[in-house]
């Protein structure tokens, strides 16, 4: 079991940034792939960005490449997201997520096991 509580989210001006963290606790964080998703309101659940386990490989939906960067500290147990340049469309809530099949992760929900329980990013124009 994995327990992941993200925070850093809150209300910005459109072009301003923030950095969003993903503690884990329990199994050890290095064994897991991790992904952010969001998730507007009236929509699902959509990758955002992942990361390896060793986090030596990341990959980042096309919306946001150049603007987010994802990231992880495997001694801290913490994984990372920051966002620049930030957009009204931007807006949701942010989820962190593990999970354990293969090394890299995908940009499928269903491809994670644990998931944390979300931060706020509300932008405003």
């Amino acid at each position: 079991q994995v327990q992941l509580v993200e925070s850093g989210g809150g209300l910005v001006q459109a072009g301003g940034s923030l950095r969003l963290s993903c503690a884990a606790s329990g199994r050890t964080f290095s064994s897991y792939y991790m992904g952010w998703f969001r998730q507007a309101p009236g929509k699902e659940r959509e990758f955002r960005a992942r990361i390896s386990r060793t986090g030596g490989s990341t990959y980042y939906a096309d919306s946001v490449k150049g603007r987010f960067t994802i990231s992880r500290d495997n001694a801290k147990n913490t994984g990372y997201l920051q966002i620049n340049s930030l957009k009204p469309e931007d807006t949701g809530v942010y989820y962190c997520a593990v999970g354990s099949r293969g090394s890299y992760g995908s940009g499928w929900p269903s491809d994670y096991d644990y998931w944390g329980q979300g931060t706020q990013v509300t932008v405003s124009s």
